[in-house]
């Protein structure tokens, strides 16, 4: 499976970004997707993650109330809507997936398959 993201760059404090990730190789409707970010000397972290058909979500308590994550399993993509971003949440951002199974861990090591990035900066 491949995992291609898009839609960083560099916005202002306050400002919105939406992140996309699209899949291929694989049709990834019966599976957890998550987002993942990793900012210079920190470990990475889950951002967000979202169960196989949408129904449960799981948020980092760093971005609860200002980032949603939504998919679309007919066309194997998933978002990240990100709002009021602060300069904390500065980092690459990464797509990531696992199966077979619905779990929705937070660890990055349970996410076998990885996009390669997409750099978020935020200026303040």
């Amino acid at each position: 499976v491949e995992l291609v993201e898009s839609g960083g760059g560099l916005v202002q404090a306050g400002e919105s970004l939406r992140l996309s990730c699209a899949a291929s190789g694989r049709t990834l409707s019966s599976y957890t997707m998550a987002w993942f970010r990793q900012a210079p000397g920190k470990e990475r972290e889950l951002v967000a993650a979202i169960s196989w058909n949408g129904g449960n979500t799981l948020y980092a308590d760093s971005v609860k109330g200002r980032f949603t994550i939504s998919r679309d399993n007919r066309e194997n993509t998933v978002d990240l809507q990100m709002y009021s971003l602060k300069p904390e949440d500065t980092a690459v951002y990464y797509c990531a997936t696992r199966f077979p199974g619905h779990e929705m861990p937070s660890g990055p090591s349970e996410y076998p398959y990885w996009g390669r990035g997409t750099q978020v900066t935020v200026s303040s």
